[in-house]
């Protein structure tokens, strides 16, 4: 962590920027206590702005309070990411129709770029690199397609789906074999600004995640029935 400067001013944001950055950078990891001594210490500031930035964090579902327990990083449900997931489906569909019609070359040149390392290969093994090629891409898209406000709610929703799951595979629900394709074929769409295709791919994507999950929800529901409904013989005779 670097230290901030005190006389900054706001340093509230500063402080919560900073936090969101170790959340999102899994520095600070799902279900785990904020320690709040340490960071402070480290950010070389007191505990004010920190709980402040801390509270804005709750306010975005990114931590959770507990009682008597303190801040911790927020561990979402499958149900949760699913609905996550909806929500992107819906709002990086109008995102990537958007840049579409609004891309410049100097954009197209970036989000082609994006992809440049992976798109020859057979297999692609480094997961770390391609799922921060996963994180510009869609930022990039927002911020060029969306501007500003939608944009900083996408971003929070990138965080969530990228840092809070599946930490083994960087936070990616579906294999990058799977999505490079996918990948590729939306950067197209929006450099050829066809807004309609554009918007149609992402959509696809992102379904196509709802779906995986999904099938990880329902060995989890088929579990917790058998589990409701096994006969309780505690106290019964044998």
């Amino acid at each position: 962590m670097k230290n901030l400067d005190i006389d900054y001013e706001n340093l509230d944001q500063k402080v919560y920027q900073e936090l969101k950055q170790l959340i999102e950078n899994r520095q600070l990891l799902p279900g785990q206590k904020i320690p709040q001594e340490e960071i402070a210490k480290g950010l070389g500031i007191s505990r004010t702005p920190l709980i402040s930035a801390l509270k804005f964090l709750e306010h975005e579902k990114l931590v959770e309070v507990k009682p008597r327990r303190g801040f911790f990083v927020r561990l979402f449900s499958i149900e949760e990411m699913i609905a996550i997931f909806e929500i992107r489906e819906v709002l990086e569909g109008l995102s990537a129709r958007k840049a579409a019609e609004s891309i410049t070359e100097e954009n197209a040149q970036e989000l082609r770029s994006i992809f440049k390392n992976f798109a020859g290969l057979k297999n692609i093994m480094d997961l770390t690199a391609y799922s921060r090629a996963d994180k510009h891409f869609h930022s990039f898209i927002a911020e060029i397609g969306s501007g500003e406000f939608l944009s900083a709610i996408l971003l929070t929703l990138n965080i969530i789906t990228l840092a809070y799951q599946n930490i083994s595979s960087e936070g990616l629900i579906l294999e990058p074999n799977e999505t490079i394709k996918d990948h590729l074929m939306i950067v197209d769409a929006i450099c050829r600004h066809n807004p309609e295709t554009a918007e149609q791919l992402m959509r696809e994507h992102l379904r196509k995640a709802i779906t995986q999950l999904k099938d990880k929800q329902a060995p989890q529901e088929q579990s917790s029935e058998k589990i409701n409904s096994a006969p309780d013989t505690s106290s019964g005779n044998l």
